[in-house]
């Protein structure tokens, strides 16, 4: 039976695509066993067991390079987990007896991929980032096999650094056209107008939530046929509403405007949507990709190395986006790059178009392929 350790924690970025790899595995073993190794009170903690797999837990931290008593604390407490961590990766390399170990980043990855490698295990590790991880870059040279999302990432390699594009495994639903726009739309109660998605995340983005209610007031007091879905996060919940008011607006009276905290079917809102915008996180870009969405572009500016500005520009360099990064975000900004495209509805097919031609669609064949040369059993 083959029997797979993934590594990978601290963000849903890092998780998921460890989840999208383990079903890709399964549907070529379906037998196949596997264990994921991540942080005890990492988000992985909580996600891994519900989807079924066996977790196991090693504790490991980041140090933090800005100055203060906090992080001096946290810096001890990152040392002292780093003296552990071989072990730790160790003991669950050895019980569980893996054929082959994945790292899909995150802190964790480390120990558990370069003890493997040491042990002379078959390793792999999948970048999502157009600007890749320091776990990433220190694993590079020990592994097997070093798949990418993005080309980008491998100008920061090393020379001679051997690397597969494989693209990133993209959620059920968001793949091209799983549903047409027209039916997307008339699902949501939408007329088939230009239809707008903004969003920040899942807990949302002032910056975004802020030029967002400004937008939504200007598409009202011009009275333009647009229609607009907009979450705004956990971090909106006791803002967003109360300055909509404040500015006149009433969701529940504007047949144009859907507006809620979290949106549970993004596949139909991205579906339903000409133009989409958001944040830059690796998902996020694959499936306007996928999808072949046109898309105004605002990265993130408190991520580690800046990644999603990386990720934005993939897109932006291509024609396939517009980046507005968000020192520079303003509503008029936003509202004006909005009424380009709604006047110029060419514009938006191109950046739509673009988008699409960016997309890699046989990511699950090239992740397995690349796994097999890396020495992953067959069956």
């Amino acid at each position: 039976m083959l029997k797979v350790l993934l590594a990978g924690g601290g963000t849903a970025g890092h998780i998921n695509p460890a989840l999208a790899i383990a079903s890709i595995i399964k549907d070529h073993v379906p037998d196949a066993e596997f264990l994921f190794a991540g942080t005890p009170n990492g988000m992985e903690s909580n996600l891994i067991p519900r989807e079924g797999y066996s977790f196991a837990p090693i504790k490991i931290s980041g140090f933090q390079r800005r100055l203060s008593v906090k992080n001096v604390g946290r810096n001890i407490r990152a040392a002292a987990y780093l003296v552990t961590a071989e072990s730790r990766a160790k003991q669950i390399i050895k019980e569980f007896s893996p054929d082959l170990v994945i790292g899909t980043g995150g802190y964790v990855s480390g120990p558990i991929v370069l003890t493997a490698a040491k042990m002379g295990i078959p390793t792999a590790i999948h970048e999502q980032n157009a600007y890749p991880g320091v776990t990433t870059r220190l694993l590079t040279k020990r592994v097997n096999a070093v798949m990418l999302t993005m080309e980008e990432a491998a100008k920061y390699f090393d020379k001679g650094v051997k690397y597969t594009l494989t693209g990133l495994p993209v959620r059920k639903g968001f793949s091209a056209n799983p549903i047409s726009r027209q039916e997307a739309k008339k699902r949501l109660g939408l007329d088939d107008s230009m239809t707008i998605f903004t969003f920040g995340g899942s807990l949302g983005a002032d910056a975004i939530n802020d030029s967002v209610t400004d937008l939504i007031a200007w598409r009202k007091s011009e009275n333009l046929k647009i229609n607009q879905i907009h979450s705004y996060g956990r971090m909106g919940h006791d803002t967003f509403l109360k300055t909509l008011a404040e500015k006149g607006i009433d969701p529940k009276k504007d047949e144009r405007l859907i507006v809620k905290e979290y949106i549970y079917d993004m596949d139909i809102c991205m579906a339903a949507a000409d133009l989409i915008i958001c944040r830059c996180g690796a998902a996020t870009i694959s499936e306007l990709e996928a999808m072949g969405r046109a898309s105004i572009l605002i990265p993130s500016p408190v991520v580690a190395g800046n990644h999603q500005y990386h990720n934005a520009m993939v897109l932006g360099r291509a024609g396939a986006a517009i980046v507005i990064e968000q020192k520079d975000l303003t509503a008029e900004r936003l509202i004006t790059e909005v009424k380009r495209l709604y006047d110029n509805p060419e514009k938006l097919n191109e950046l739509a178009q673009k988008a699409a031609e960016l997309s890699i669609k046989d990511t699950p064949d090239r992740i397995w392929n690349t796994l097999l040369e890396a020495g992953c059993p067959a069956d």
